[in-house]
């Protein structure tokens, strides 16, 4: 759970005390939230690496419905992180049980996005139709070098499934993932870039397989010599991720990681380089359909209502660019970069970032589920 910050991070004992605390931040953009399914296990469980108990089950569950009670959007599950791992389909079909009374949502990071996505794809539509809900899969690809090409099926398999049923999905884009550093995700078939380690911070920014040289040690031996540590993964095929983008059903999303001290340039780069890269160099699609899939879709996909649209009444979140010219500077190198183009940001009406600039006063608010906006 480090990947979202340190343990004194995680102090609020419910969903309404954070969105207090986020009010009371006064943020700069709006913020919504999901409650994580290792959040929640996290909270019950004296150790992750089980099943749930029937009595931590109905913790959950309480825990849960007072989430949503208090405004929070769904249920988020993490399922391939060890976490979670040893959570049952069973498990999270009942904790999606309360979201229907609350016209929520469920969204997974899928039990495993390699060799056995179709199945994992298969427990999270079950999962929907059991509790009646809507499915998101977040960050939709196929992982490892085995893996590539199958977006053809997987994304059958989504579009089937969208006859009859309300599923969808988000991608972010790049052919390179970033997370904590799993030793089963160690292999030579694809460039690994470490990001930190705190037990060698001194590796950091630099690829794997050079690290294992430097320290004379097989690359599996090296990953373990620096762990706890980061990595970003080139685990994808650039064809892939541009036939998941264009997608119908597809959201852009950034999957950025704001703690990680070298992020991966998603965090800075993703939504211009949609604007740029794929949709004005790749023609994936048109320009309004790019901004539709950041913008209006996620919006109506999270029943966000009054954002997302242009409209007179509608929440004013605009962002003001130049066609000509938007573009992500951001680099694996040098992640941290401020996008060109981007010309003014506005906030619920107000100016929130221009010319390159953050507005010292912030005007970003907490977004509660629209309970009105679901049938």
């Amino acid at each position: 759970m480090n990947l979202l910050g340190k343990q004194e991070d995680f102090k609020y004992s419910t969903f309404a005390e954070y969105a207090t605390a986020v009010e009371q931040a006064e943020p700069a953009v709006n913020v919504a939230a999901l409650i994580g399914h290792t959040t929640l296990r996290n909270n019950v469980m004296d150790e992750l690496l089980r099943e749930a108990t029937e009595d931590e089950l109905h913790a959950m569950q309480t825990a849960l419905a007072q989430a949503m009670s208090e405004g929070a959007l769904g249920l988020s599950s993490g399922l391939a992180y060890a976490s979670a791992k040893q959570a049952t389909a069973s498990e999270v079909m009942r904790l999606a049980e309360v979201l229907a009374e609350f016209g929520g949502i469920y969204t997974t990071h899928m039990r495993t996005e390699f060799e056995e996505i179709l199945g994992a794809m298969e427990e999270a539509f079950e999962t929907g139709q059991h509790a009646r809900v809507p499915v998101v899969i977040s960050h939709l690809k196929c992982a490892g070098a085995g893996n590539w090409g199958r977006t053809v099926e997987v994304l059958d398999l989504l579009e089937k499934t969208a006859q009859h049923q309300d599923v969808s999905c988000d991608c972010y884009p790049y052919s390179a993932s970033s997370s904590t550093l799993d030793l089963k995700q160690v292999t030579d078939d694809f460039d690994i870039f470490i990001t930190w380690s705190e037990n060698k911070p001194e590796y950091a920014g630099q690829l794997l397989a050079d690290i294992a040289k430097q320290m004379d040690l097989p690359l599996m031996e090296a990953a373990k010599a620096i762990q706890p540590a980061g990595a970003v993964y080139h685990c994808m095929d650039e064809a892939d991720v541009e036939r998941v983008l264009k997608h119908k059903l597809t959201m852009v999303g950034s999957d950025g990681l704001p703690n990680d001290p070298h992020p991966h340039p998603r965090l800075w780069g993703t939504f211009p380089k949609v604007l740029n890269h794929y949709c004005k160099a790749r023609g994936l699609f048109p320009l309004e359909e790019a901004v539709y899939k950041m913008t209006g879709m996620s919006a109506k996909r999270y029943n966000l209502a009054n954002r997302g649209v242009i409209k007179e009444g509608a929440f004013a979140d605009l962002v003001l660019f130049n066609k000509h010219n938007v573009r992500d500077t951001a680099t694996f190198e040098s992640p941290i970069s401020v996008a060109d183009g981007i010309e003014c940001v506005f906030v619920n009406g107000n100016i929130s970032y221009q010319n390159k600039s953050v507005a010292k006063k912030r005007f970003g608010r907490f977004i509660y589920r629209d309970s009105t906006n679901y049938s």
